[in-house]
Order: C-alpha cells, then structure tokens, then sequence
C-alpha cells in the first residue's frame, strides 16, 4: 500500500491494511516516500515488513536516495526463493549481501548524496521528529481550513486527509491550468493538477519538509484568492487568510 496516496491526497489506515495483511499470511510492504518525516510512520507496531521511502519529500533532501528496511520475515521469504532474481537493480539478495559482513559487491555508494541525507536528518533530530510531524499537521489543518472557508471543497474523506498534501476541489468555470500557470509564473508558487480520472477536477497542494511553513499557507491561500476572483468565483474577501490564522493560534 501507498501511505500518503498523493494522487487523491489520502492517508492509508495502515494499522489496519496490515492486520488484513497478516489474517492472510502475505507479507505488507508500504510505500511511505511521501510520508515518512511529516506523518508518522510505525513500522514495526503496524507490522510492515518492507517499508521504503524517499529522500525528497518531507525528508527535504535531493532526490535519489530510497530508505529501505525489511524485517525478519521478508528476509527470510527471500532467502526460501527457488530462483534467481531477474533484477539487478532491485535484486534484494545481493543488496542484503551488500550490506552483510561479506560486502559482497552491488553498487558504488553516492557518497555526496549520503552526506547530503545525513546532514537532512540532522535537521530533523534538532527540530524533534514529533515536533516536525506536529507542524505538518497544524500547517496541513490550516490550509485545509482556508479552502473550506473560501467555499471550496477537499477532495480526500475527513478522517483520511494529507497533512503533506492537500487534495482540493476545482470550482465549476474556474480554469485549471490558467490558475496553476498564475500561480507559477506570476508568484513562484508550484502546485499540481489531478491525475488520470482526476485531471482537470481537483488541485494537488504540498506542504513538505521547508515548505511547510505558515508563511506558505499564508501566501497561498490569498494569492489563489487573487486568482479564483479573477475567474470570476466569488470569495469572501480574506476569509480564508482569517480561517488559517484562526487555525494556526488555536481558535
């Protein structure tokens, strides 16, 4: 399973997938590229036993490296194959040997990109791993908050919504493309557009690592004010900076 689905903006009831998982005898393996350093990510307590990850999202560090665990259990499915592996690439025998007394040869380490990642969870540890995920959460809520108040509705179920990401409704008659190219072009503020079945139908929103910011919240929600009266939607003025301010100090 995709922890943080960031097509649709929904966060995966893990704990729960992974139970059904294990009345089943299937190993759970869990894609957390998007979420691991804004959501918090349980491995062992929720039972994963392959769990991966990206250094871009809210790690906040070039993208290229992939944390990988597996557990007991994975390993030693892997070590029962009646067969060779196809890939090298993503061969997770030789990778395990690799990393194994023996060294045995795969690949050359990017160094630099290691010491880039290092010093990336440096950061977290000074910020606090809780507190980090506890300032995804109050920015997320917050700009969650604006939308609503500006009239526009969240894609994802309440309940099971993206603190990283936020998946958002587009108005009838607003223009998707013409406001992200606004967006882009005019303030330097990058978001997405739906995918697949979703293009055309709802915003993609991230709030990530750095980005992830009161000052973000604030700029986006008045600049897409600007935008959405321009496209002739009508908006309250202000009510969704209000709505966020009122979020963020607890009202």
């Amino acid at each position: 399973m995709v922890h943080a689905e960031t097509s649709t903006g929904v966060l995966q009831p893990l704990a729960e997938a992974s139970q059904l998982a294990k009345q089943y005898e299937a190993l759970f393996l869990v894609d957390t590229v998007t979420s691991l350093g804004g959501h918090e990510v349980v491995v062992d307590d929720w039972g994963i036993d392959i769990c991966y990850s990206g250094s871009q999202k809210c790690i906040s560090c070039p993208p290229g490296l992939a944390p990988f665990t597996a557990n007991q259990t994975a390993l030693a499915t892997l070590q029962a194959r009646t067969h060779k592996v196809q890939s090298w690439y993503l061969d997770l025998s030789l990778l395990s040997a690799y990393w194994s007394a023996s060294r045995f040869y795969h690949h050359t380490a990017p160094i630099s990109m290691i010491y880039a990642f290092h010093e990336a969870l440096a950061l977290i540890a000074e910020e606090g791993l809780e507190a980090r995920i506890q300032r995804h959460l109050r920015h997320g809520l917050a700009l969650q908050t604006g939308l609503e108040a500006m009239g526009l509705t969240l894609h994802a179920q309440e309940g099971y919504r993206l603190s990283v990401l936020t998946s958002v409704r587009i108005p009838s008659g607003v223009d998707d493309l013409q406001v992200r190219k606004k967006l882009l072009n005019e303030f330097g503020i990058e978001i997405g557009g739906g995918l697949g079945p979703l293009k055309g139908q709802i915003w993609r929103i991230g709030l990530m690592g750095h980005s992830s910011s009161t000052e973000n919240v604030l700029l986006l929600l008045s600049t897409l004010e600007k935008l959405l009266v321009e496209e002739g939607y009508s908006v309250e003025p202000g009510a969704g900076m209000i709505a966020a301010i009122q979020t963020l100090r607890g009202k």
